[in-house]
């Protein structure tokens, strides 16, 4: 896996003060993408130990409330089989932590057996998220005045919630539109 870009305090992807991991691979090439160059998979660095080590080191202060996976797609099956041990190091290391992901993928298609982008570690993967934002950007429903996404059909889904009540549950803080 490659990756375009680290943000070490990020407020713009998540709750509080974040580490942002821009993922490269995306087959979705969504139309009005903020980061086109990010679609293809070899873009930037590649996602090695170092590069691990460097983000668990980033995510330590106390100020700093979790880690958040964009792109690209983290979703791509390529991209979820180099995160998915990486995630299991922050949870090991960080369980009080938040991991927020975006995929432009909705998050039915990511349980469907045989359908892109499921693999083997799909749900081993969203087992360690706890915010996921799904969905295609479309630029017909952009909207700048909504929290943590592009574009109004995109969700925020609660992911804990989501597995407790064994169906999707919306995120709210109270300030969500």
């Amino acid at each position: 896996m490659y990756y375009g870009q680290i943000k070490n305090c990020d407020i713009a992807n998540g709750v509080g003060v974040r580490v942002t991991l821009f993922v490269s691979g995306c087959t979705n090439r969504c139309p009005g993408c903020f980061q086109p160059e990010t679609w293809d998979f070899e873009y930037g660095e590649p996602f090695t130990l170092k590069t691990e080590g460097r983000i668990l080191g980033l995510l330590a202060p106390d100020y700093i409330n979790g880690l958040t996976l964009l792109g690209g797609d983290p979703f791509e099956p390529e991209n979820q089989r180099a995160l998915t041990p990486f995630l299991r190091r922050v949870r090991a290391l960080y369980p009080n932590k938040t991991i927020w992901a975006f995929t432009g993928y909705v998050y039915e298609d990511l349980h469907r057996i045989g359908k892109h982008p499921r693999c083997e570690v799909t749900d081993e993967m969203l087992g360690m998220i706890d915010v996921l934002v799904d969905g295609p950007f479309m630029e017909r429903l952009k909207d700048i005045s909504l929290r943590f996404r592009g574009s109004s059909n995109q969700r925020l889904i609660d992911m804990n919630k989501t597995r407790e009540a064994g169906r999707i549950v919306l995120w709210d803080d109270g300030m969500a539109k």
